[in-house]
């Protein structure tokens, strides 16, 4: 059963900065780069998180994209399914997963946000149990529509993109390709086809039910929250939150080991993220990744955040105005900021 109640309370964003700042922000982030072989998914696990409770991390497409972490909870009525992934054949698999897990139907699956790599498997999800609920947060589903028509009819133009990057020897920013970046072009390249192959007759399929704050969901002795605690992915991210389990399922507003920051809103994601750390929550499952026990990774994403942005804005103040120069603010806020602490 469904139950919408009001118990978000609007809290004052961060101070905005000009947008130049936050794109530098942006940038920055996306420096933090680990070992190729600690970001990248190479199998499919499952973890159990308690009775009845599971997640999911999937084996990156053959395209190289990364498929978004899927829970699965399940109650004494029925079934709610957290994202529902990249690939149509591993929401399948997922599917008979389920299947093994429990006779009660998938009656509810909860949309985090509108990147396809979290829920281009709901027509596979609507084809298996047809009495589905899908839910999502009004923005995501705003954007859904208006965003994924267009990916999935021009996602041969990915390939042909990166082949121009590999004979230019550039990526799409005109940053020199490392010997890694080309690698991972290429691969991309190889295995377009297989995963063209899924997409070319998908039937995307939008949310049933929207909501804007929080909706409570009744799985039968078993309730789950879901929450919209502000903008940081994207503008509609919602949660999914146990009380009783003490688990947080947080779709890509928290990602591990290198948080997904290349085009959101850090400024806001840092108030997000201090609601979200509210929570008594001591299993966190990310959108993509391991799952993390405690909240000191989220304090650590909080924390760099906060860390980028005041050094941002300290050597905005002590230079001026950053349009038209923030490669050397760039420069000059990378001495002030350990990209590997």
């Amino acid at each position: 059963m469904l139950q919408s109640r009001w118990q978000f309370s609007r809290r004052r964003s961060p101070a905005t900065v000009p947008l130049g700042v936050a794109l530098l922000a942006i940038w920055l982030i996306t420096l933090l780069r680990l070992p190729a072989d600690s970001v990248n998914t190479s199998q499919r696990t499952v973890t159990k998180l308690a009775d009845g409770i599971y997640e999911i991390r999937h084996q990156d497409a053959p395209d190289t994209f990364p498929q978004g972490n899927t829970a699965v909870i399940i109650g004494d009525t029925g079934v709610l399914v957290v994202d529902s992934c990249y690939l149509p054949s591993s929401a399948r698999e997922d599917i008979a997963q389920i299947r093994q897990w429990t006779d009660k139907p998938v009656r509810y699956l909860l949309n985090t946000h509108h990147h396809g790599d979290h829920n281009f498997g709901n027509a596979s999800y609507a084809a298996a149990f047809p009495a589905i609920t899908i839910i999502a947060q009004t923005e995501t589903a705003k954007l859904m529509a208006a965003y994924q028509p267009g990916y999935l009819s021009g996602y041969l133009q990915r390939a042909v993109g990166f082949q121009k990057q590999i004979e230019t020897g550039k990526d799409e920013d005109g940053i020199p390709l490392t010997d890694i970046g080309r690698r991972d072009l290429k691969k991309a390249i190889a295995g377009s086809d297989a995963v063209w192959a899924e997409f070319r007759d998908l039937k995307l399929k939008a949310p049933d039910v929207t909501f804007d704050h929080e909706l409570e969901v009744d799985l039968g002795n078993r309730d789950v929250q879901l929450e919209y605690l502000g903008r940081g992915n994207t503008t509609g991210d919602a949660i999914a939150y146990l009380p009783k389990e003490r688990i947080l399922i947080t779709g890509d507003l928290v990602d591990y080991p290198v948080p997904c920051l290349g085009g959101g809103f850090p400024l806001e994601q840092i108030a997000t993220l201090k609601r979200m750390a509210e929570l008594d929550a001591e299993t966190i499952v990310p959108g993509h990744g391991d799952v993390l026990k405690g909240k000191a990774y989220l304090q650590d994403e909080i924390d760099f955040l906060e860390t980028v942005i005041r050094a941002i804005n300290q050597e905005i103040a002590r230079s001026g105005n950053p349009y038209g120069r923030l490669d050397q603010l760039k420069k000059a806020v990378e001495k002030n900021v350990d990209l590997n602490a």
